[in-house]
Formats: C-alpha cells, structure tokens, sequence
C-alpha cells in the first residue's frame, strides 16, 4: 500500500501535469483585443493574432474585385485593413467593427474575419422606416 503523503503527492503532480497540458493547449487559441492606437505604439503586438477594434473611417471604404480595404481608428488613430472575402452584411462606414487577424510588415492590417460590434440598445424602427410589405 502506498502511503497517505505519496498519495498526495502523486495526486499533486498529476493535477500539475494536466494544468500544464491545458495552458499548453490554449495558449494557440487566445486572441487578444487592441485598440488602433494600441496597435500603432507597440507594432510588435499587432503581429500575433488579435482583434482589432474601432470605427470604419467614412470614405476608407474600397472593394477590389473579393478584396475589402478599410482603416479603423479610435483617438485620431487609424490602420489600414484589408480582408477578402465578403464582409457581413451590416458592416458600414461610420459603425464599430471589430477584425481578427495580423498586421502585415507593411504596416496593414490582415483580417481573415470581420465583425460588425452591435449597441447593447434596442431602438424599435420609427414610422418612418418603411415596412416590409406582405408576401402573399
């Protein structure tokens, strides 16, 4: 029989051992959030994976062929991004929107998704809006 203090210490290094393999794991896994401005003082951080964060800069806004180029900015900062592929489809000048990605070494932006960032408020259309009509 193995006694109680071996036990322990068994058991303590077998939870050491799982811990480790997970971190491990999830270390690939992580992305982290920066801000324009975050990302312009510290380029070294921009390239790892994250998200990127901020407003669609009215009038940045060009499609090429399946490629989207854009800045996002935030405190007077901005950073050219560019993704191919289709954008969602609330994605607009002047909204939030949130990428993930890397920047590139020259200086863009590589996002490989796009997210449009929603207000945690719901406006009901005014009676303005039109309504949609009925399909019968």
């Amino acid at each position: 029989m193995i006694r109680r203090p071996a036990r322990l210490l068994l058991v303590a290094v077998l939870l050491a051992i799982g811990g480790l393999l997970v971190t491990s794991a999830l270390r690939g896994t992580l992305t982290y959030y920066r801000t324009p401005s975050e990302v312009l003082s510290d380029p070294e951080a921009g390239r790892q994976r994250i998200r990127l964060g901020g407003e669609v800069v009215p009038g940045s806004l060009r499609h090429d062929g399946d490629l989207v180029v854009f800045q996002l900015a935030d405190a007077g900062h901005r950073v050219a991004v560019r993704q191919r592929g289709v954008p969602p489809q609330a994605f607009r000048e002047g909204e939030d929107a949130v990428v993930e990605g890397r920047l590139g070494t020259d200086g863009v932006f590589d996002a490989d998704q796009v997210l449009v960032r929603h207000g945690n408020e719901y406006r009901p259309s005014s009676p303005a809006d039109p309504q949609p009509s009925d399909a019968r």
